[in-house]
Parts: structure tokens; sequence; C-alpha cells
């Protein structure tokens, strides 16, 4: 079946649909993985987006349940040069074009991503139309009537309804080494150590997986949970969450964040990172294109060590913006963009990027196990 992209600039790509049919609208951004689409697909950070991912064949490990990072795709739709004929991997249990169609989310392929990923990266990321259905100039118009990225709140889109304790299994996956005595395929996990309460703004189920692998016992909490109900739970530490949108549109998130200060210590991931600058009396402001993929240079300015990272936001924190107290602690190598930031006087830490990233890098691991470390030195 024939299938449109249409930007907002009157671009126009066609392709063959797979998936579902219909249409779809939302912004359009290209991430330059080379592995790890289904965990692209299923991370909430990406809803109201259509993704176009860089990597020319997509689909050849197909899907299975094991690697989504929430229980169904938040991504408007996924723009691909090829889909693989074949999805072979022993842990595959569909195809990545049967997952679509299940989910009703719209792909298109034999598009020149190429192409398509230089008109963004000199345009800017901008509203676009995916279309089974519409002619050229309908779907140009519906790309124009789709609302802008910037001031969204898609949080309470994809904020969990009912707060909950992470109890799925989290064991991490390894290659048994029978050589070596060990024939297992999964880790043990290692005892409970410290409970936290977690945020949810649309945390990635392999950020839950992670913190129960550094020892944490992590009760999940809604984007709307007051200060006072977290801190009526006494818990050691306080994780804020990854997420979509527009960070400066969460207003009433940032008053509650800034009453948690100084009461405990507070790791934050991604949006997470932007919400503690909100609540730090910082700004925000949105990139160009954004940081999407795996293969990201971050250095730290107080050790000067540079690791590659997974990321994935369309928005910045104003380093000039942050009170004298906050320090930048990482900047992206590529635009000098602030990737993590500390107070100097309260035990309150974030990145922007994604330590958890599965597939990797993993060079940011250790960031749990600090956590873990600042909760200690606290108590």
């Amino acid at each position: 079946m024939k299938a449109i992209l249409a930007l907002e600039d009157g671009r126009l790509f066609e392709g063959r649909a797979y998936g579902a049919s219909g249409t779809t609208t939302g912004e359009i951004c290209f991430n330059t993985s080379m592995t790890g689409y289904q965990e692209v697909i299923t991370d909430p950070s990406y809803r109201g987006q259509i993704v176009a991912m860089t990597y020319p064949q997509i689909g050849n490990y197909g899907i299975n349940p094991e690697d989504a990072e929430s229980s169904a795709p938040h991504i408007r739709g996924l723009v691909i040069g090829e889909l693989s004929p074949v999805a072979s991997n022993w842990r595959s249990r569909q195809t990545l074009a049967d997952y679509f169609s299940e989910h009703g989310v719209l792909g298109i392929e034999h598009i020149d991503t190429r192409a398509l990923t230089k008109h963004l990266r000199s345009r800017g990321a901008m509203r676009a139309c995916l279309t089974t259905e519409l002619d050229s100039a309908g779907a140009i118009e519906a790309a124009k009537a789709s609302p802008s990225m910037e001031g969204m709140d898609y949080v309470q889109e994809v904020s969990t309804d009912k707060d909950y304790a992470w109890e799925a299994d989290s064991r991490r996956f390894t290659l048994p080494n029978a050589s070596a005595g060990q024939l297992e395929t999964y880790l043990e996990l290692p005892p409970l150590k410290h409970r936290i309460v977690a945020y949810d703004f649309g945390i990635k189920w392999n950020i839950l997986r992670r913190l129960r692998q550094a020892g944490f016992e992590v009760d999940v909490v809604n984007s709307r949970t007051s200060a006072e109900a977290v801190l009526a739970k006494n818990p050691d530490g306080i994780f804020l969450s990854n997420g979509p949108g527009d960070p400066a549109a969460l207003g009433y998130i940032h008053e509650e964040i800034k009453k948690l200060l100084g009461k405990k210590p507070v790791f934050g991931i991604c949006l997470g990172n932007q919400i503690l600058s909100h609540a730090f009396g910082g700004k925000t402001y949105k990139l160009k294109f954004g940081h999407r993929g795996g293969n990201q240079p971050v250095k730290d300015l107080r050790s000067g060590k540079i690791s590659i990272t997974s990321q994935n936001h369309g928005f910045a924190v104003d380093a000039d913006s942050l009170p004298s107290n906050v320090e930048v602690t990482h900047i992206n190598l590529n635009d000098d963009t602030v990737e993590g930031i500390r107070h100097k006087e309260m035990p309150v830490f974030s990145v922007q990027y994604h330590p958890e990233a599965a597939p990797g890098p993993h060079d940011a691991t250790y960031f749990f196990d600090e956590f873990a470390a600042l909760i200690d030195a606290t108590k």
C-alpha cells in the first residue's frame, strides 16, 4: 500500500506502508541508533513523535516482550529505509509489521532516510503527517494543522494511573559460559538495600530494572503526586524519570519537586534533569533537531572522562539560567549543551542522557550506584 510522509514545510516523501493504515501526525525527528528500534518504539518519551531511523534496515531481529520499555508503542509512526523481510532471532515473538498492525501504528519504508535526515538537520524538527489516505496537498495541510511540541504536556498521557511497587523480573540477561561453570542465562539480583519513590513522567521499564539491579526497592507514583504524599512514604531517596513533551509546560510538577529539594536525596534522568532545572529556578529551550541516538559524546567536567551515551531529548537546560549553587557537571561535546547538573549543597543530581540504555552503550550505568552511595552518605 502506498504511503505519504508530508512535512509542514511542504517536503514530500512517498513510500510503502507497513503495519496499520490511516493517518497520523506528530513531530518528525530522527534517531541514529544502529540497534534498539524496539526500545525507541516503546519509549514513552517519544509520545507525539514520528521517528525516522537513520540505520537502513529495521526489523531484522523482530519484537520480543522482554525488551519492551512499556506496555505498548508510543510513537505516532516509524519511518525507515527498508523493512527486513525476515525477523531472525531466537528471542523474537513476532515481526515488526505484525506488532504495528496489532497496536495500530503506521510505518513507511522505501524512504530516502538520508535525505530526510539532512533536511531535518538543516531546517530543524518539524510537524509532519504520515498517511495512507490523504493526497499530497491534504497531508501537508494535516501536518500544518497538528499541534507543536513546544508547550505540550504529554506527561499526563503516559504517567501511570495508579501507584504501584515495581515487582517485575529485573534479572539481567547474560550469555551462559559453560567453560567457566556459568550455566544460567540470568544473573541473580542483589538484596534490597534502599527504598525509593520514583515519579513516573513516562518512565522506561529498563530504568526500573536497573534500579532494582542496584538494590533499590521502588514505589512508582503518578506525575501529579504531591510532595507531601511522597514525603509521607518516608523513602530513602526520590527518583525523577524521563518523559515526553516540553519541560517548561510542567509548572504543576516543578512546584512539587521544589518542595522535595533538601528533604531527601534526588536523582533525575532526561526529563527529570529538566524538571530539576526548573525547580532550581532555571529554564529550558528547544533544540533545533534534538539528540536521539546511541553515540552522543559527553564529558564529565569534574574528572575529564568522556562517555559515549544514549540520548533522546528535544529540549535542553539553559546553563546561564541556573543559580550559582547549581553546577553543570556534564556537557555534550557536539554542541556544549548541558548533560548533567548537581546542587552544591543539597544531595541532588541529574543527567540528561540515559545510563540505563538497552541496548547500550553502558558507559554511564555507574550513576545508579552513585545514587545508592549518595543515600548512604546522607543517612
